[in-house]
Formats: C-alpha cells, sequence, structure tokens
C-alpha cells in the first residue's frame, strides 16, 4: 500500500496542472494560510520558479527532528564561573553537568560569554571548531517578536497551544503557528523550486521517517523510503514480479482499472531505479564498510563519558546513511547511472527526547554525566560527524572538492524544556538552541540571544521556559534563501516573516 501511495504522489506532482484545477487546488491550500490568500498570487509563486530554471548546481536540505522535545539546555552549558554557577544552582543535583565535564567551544566573535557543549558531544565541539557547525540560541514558535511583558499582557500575541506536542510539531513544520497551514514550509520550498528540474526521476522531498507536514505541497509529495531503499511489494519477487509487470502493463476497459494499474507498475518502476542508483554505495559485507567514517547502526555507537562506555542501537544513523546514500545517487548525472537533481529536501526523525523521568541516572544514585539524555546526545554528535564525513567523501567521488557545501543538515525538536528539574528530568518548555551543519555554514560561531539562565527572570515565563528572541521564521528563511527560494517568495513560503526584523540570521 505504501509503495502505491509513494506512486500516487508521484504521479500528482508530475502531472502538469490546467489552470482551472490549479486554481482550484491553490484556493484549497489558501484557506489555512494568509499570506497565500488568493490562487492569482499562488500561480504567480509558481510561475517564479521558471525563472530560476537555469540552477546548475545540487543543493540538499536535511531536516533531523528531535521528537518529544529537547533539553537543549544540557546541549550548550555556559562555562563562565559566574553563569555557570547560575546554571548548577537551579540543575543540580538531577540535570547539572559538571563544570569540569563541559567540552568548550571557542566563537570567532564572543559575545561576552563562554559556552560548551555535553561531554558526550565530542565531535559537535571538533565539527564547531572546523567551522562547520553553528548554534542558534532560543529559537521557537513565534506570531509577533514577544517581550516579557508582552507575553504576560497580551496572550493572543502568543503561539496557541503552547507546550502540547502535537501543535507545537505542527507549528515547527509549517511555520504557520496562528493559521492551520495545509502545507509544511519543505512542501512550499518545494512547490516553488520544481520547476528547476522538470521531469525528476523522484520527488524533490523525501521522508526517512514516514508521514510528515514539513514535506507537505501542493504539487510536489513526500516519497517514503526506508533504512533499506525504496519500499517494494512484500513476498513479490523475481519471476512472480515479472508477472505482475506484465498484467499491470495489460489494455483495461475500465478506466478505474487502468488507472490503478498504471500507478502500480510506475511504482514498481520507480523503485527499481531508485534501488539500482544508490548500490554503489552499499556496504559490500557485514563487516566491510563503505562509507570512512561509519554510521553509527545496531549496537555500534557508544557513550564516551568517564563512567560509561557502553554501546547502543542507533535509528538515526541508518536514516542519515541512507539519506547520504540518496544524495549521492540523485547528485550523480544521469548519464552516470544518477538521478541528475538540482534539489533535495529529506526528512528524518529520531524519538526518546520527551524526558519526564530518567533524564540522567542521578536520580537513581548514578551519574549525571549518564542516562537517556547523554545517549541521545552521543547518538547525534557521532551521526552528525559520519554525515559530514560521507558529504566529503561524495566530493572525492564526483571529483567536487567543494560538494560538502551543496547539503546543509539542520535540527528541529517539538520544544525546548524547563531549565529546572520536574524530579527526575524536565518538563516542557518553549525556545531551544539548534544545530546548523554543513560545508556552506558560517561556523564556529553563535548565532541569536543566549537566555539569562534565572528562574522568573527577563528571558522565561516565570516557570524557567524561555521566551524565544529566534522565531522559526527567521531560522527557515535563512535555509530557504540558501536553498534558492528568491526574496520575492519568501513571504510566500513563510507569511509572517515580514513581522520580525532579520529574514536572514546570516549563519550560511
Amino acid at each position: 500500500i505504501s509503495l502505491f501511495r509513494n506512486s500516487i504522489m508521484e504521479k500528482k506532482s508530475s502531472i502538469s496542472l490546467n489552470r482551472r484545477e490549479f486554481i482550484r487546488q491553490a484556493a484549497c491550500a489558501a484557506v489555512g494560510t494568509a499570506a497565500m490568500s488568493c490562487a492569482i498570487r499562488d500561480l504567480r509563486f509558481m510561475n517564479a520558479a521558471v525563472a530560476q530554471s537555469n540552477t546548475p548546481t545540487y543543493k540538499a536540505l536535511v531536516c533531523i527532528f528531535l521528537a518529544g522535545g529537547n533539553d537543549s539546555n544540557n546541549l550548550v552549558i555556559p562555562t563562565i564561573t559566574s553563569e555557570y554557577n547560575n546554571y548548577a544552582a537551579i540543575r543540580t543535583p538531577v540535570l547539572a553537568i559538571p563544570q569540569g565535564s563541559v567540552l568548550p567551544i571557542s566563537p570567532l566573535v564572543s559575545d561576552g560569554h563562554g559556552y560548551g557543549f555535553h561531554p558526550c558531544c565530542s565531535q559537535l565541539q571538533s565539527l564547531f571548531g572546523q567551522g562547520r557547525l553553528a548554534i542558534l540560541f532560543n529559537t521557537g514558535t513565534l506570531i509577533y517578536p514577544l517581550t516579557k511583558a508582552v507575553y504576560n499582557s497580551t496572550p493572543s500575541k502568543r503561539p496557541p497551544q503552547l507546550f502540547s506536542h502535537a501543535d507545537q510539531v505542527t507549528q515547527w513544520q509549517t511555520s504557520v503557528p496562528d493559521q492551520p497551514a495545509l502545507t509544511g514550509w519543505g512542501g512550499r520550498c518545494a512547490d516553488l523550486l520544481n520547476a528547476v528540474q522538470p521531469g525528476a526521476p523522484v520527488s524533490l522531498n523525501v521522508t526517512l521517517a514516514g508521514a510528515n507536514t514539513f514535506e507537505v505541497g501542493n504539487t510536489v509529495s513526500q516519497y517514503s523510503v526506508s533504512t533499506s531503499g525504496a519500499i517494494s511489494l512484500s513476498g513479490v519477487s523475481g519471476t512472480r514480479l515479472q508477472a505482475l509487470t506484465n498484467i499491470l502493463g495489460l489494455p483495461y476497459p475500465n478506466l478505474q482499472a487502468s488507472a490503478y494499474a498504471g500507478v502500480a507498475n510506475h511504482s514498481i518502476n520507480s523503485g527499481a531505479l531508485l534501488n539500482t542508483a544508490i548500490l554503489n554505495t552499499v556496504d559490500p559485507s557485514g563487516t566491510q564498510q563503505f562509507w570512512t567514517t561509519p554510521f553509527p547502526g545496531s549496537g555500534t555507537f557508544q557513550v564516551t563519558t568517564p563512567t560509561s562506555g557502553a554501546k547502543f542501537n542507533s535509528s538515526l544513523g541508518p536514516q542519515l546513511k541512507m539519506i547520504a546514500r540518496l544524495i549521492e545517487a540523485g547528485s550523480r548525472a544521469a548519464v552516470s547511472g544518477g538521478f541528475g537533481m538540482k534539489r533535495q529536501i529529506f526528512f528524518c526523525q529520531v524519538g526518546g527526547y520527551d524526558l519526564h523521568s530518567g533524564q540522567t541516572d542521578a536520580p537513581a544514585g548514578g551519574s549525571v554525566l549518564n542516562g537517556a539524555h547523554a545517549n541521545l546526545f552521543a547518538e547525534l554528535s557521532q551521526c552528525l560527524n559520519a554525515f559530514q564525513s560521507a558529504m566529503d567523501q561524495i566530493g572525492t567521488l564526483h571529483s567536487d572538492p567543494s560538494f560538502a557545501q551543496r547539503v546543509t543538515a539542520f535540527t528541529c525538536s517539538d520544544f525546548g524544556r524547563t531549565f529546572p528539574a520536574n524530579g527526575q528530568g524536565s518538563d516542557h518548555g518553549w525556545g531551544s538552541h539548534h544545530l546548523i551543519v554543513g560545508g556552506a555554514v558560517h561556523g564556529q560561531q553563535t548565532y541569536g540571544a543566549f537566555p539569562t539562565l534565572t528562574v522568573g527572570g527577563p528571558d522565561d515565563t516565570s516557570t524557567g521556559r524561555w521566551i524565544p528572541t529566534t522565531a522559526c521564521d527567521q531560522y527557515f528563511a535563512t535555509l530557504a534563501t540558501w536553498f534558492g527560494v528568491d526574496s520575492g517568495n519568501l513571504t510566500t513560503v513563510f507569511p509572517n516573516l515580514g513581522r520580525f526584523t532579520s529574514p536572514n540570521l546570516g549563519f550560511i
């Protein structure tokens, strides 16, 4: 069923809509988005992509969603003694990482503060030092710029349903907090740029984590791929598959049956094409790796803290590994057996971040350096490092030393978490710190404003939930601009962007 659904989506996105049908679809989408309030504007939005059809280079965006709400208060930790003491006073004894264990970083431009990564993030520390990783402080869903005074005095200025998983995930993935949008911002970017590669053999939007809102567009639909490749018909292969293909190719007098057969046949062919294109990056055996820096997988990634050396399974590693394989195939020219894509957007997701309890081992008498959160951070750090190494390796394969500049990975999450512990973990928060990784990133720098680490201080809701000082709209518009969305269409993709002073944060 998934196979047929993927193909149906591809079919819909590849069909040239006549003017009446396009306006009907655009009008439906416009119901939920103020900036797409009429079909004429949407038509102009799509036609604008034609002007960019000569885009020569490949680019990819990779969204890594940390599902459950990441406690980034322990991802980036203050290192100046007075500021660390504020941190420790609130987070001790359950959540405070010892000052001597924090991995310090040295931003190229100092903001007068000192920062470090969680001790399980040595690879992130290295990527930051190489200038390939940037940190964006205190980002979250916003309708308007919001101070604490306005937060308290004008509830209508707040995004709806704060601290709710489902609602905040939707708002992060649509970037339209104040209206029921029917599309995601990744889907809208893909709609705009779809014209740069007419007749693309696969969708611009590929998901390794099933259906998501982020990649839903009006004309471009997400293509679901497993960590093993294209989803195929279970139990149908060899002669049986050939027989089915022959049957599907027969003429059918019934239009519905004919359409169904065409979709099924297209789905089988597309899956076979994708699986063939990624063959050259398959691991030859269980003991031999294709990628020079192995991706964490089953029982392979290790938590390297002073008190733990255990190995764990990774769900993120196999997803990023398949994305790397798809990027290699997508960016390879069609004459060389690749897809010859110019733009691709990928989505992957790792869960487990909703840590109300068990965030560290401290409540059970163990070390604050160990626990579920340390495991997640070790996984994220090692996986991002392997992925960046893979991009370098693809550059070597393609004789393109600047290839790593064409791929940018970035993190998202439901929300941050409360600064104080809620007993054995942390509760749902709001603003959060995020990572942007890639060769084009202006790395070894921090962006945005780090909050004052005081409960009841100037930057929280009075309960240690940070009020974002940077909007998701600004974060994503910066990425979209690099990806190829021109300034004239930014507010179509991000309808609320004009409410914020800086549409481009400068991190890429």
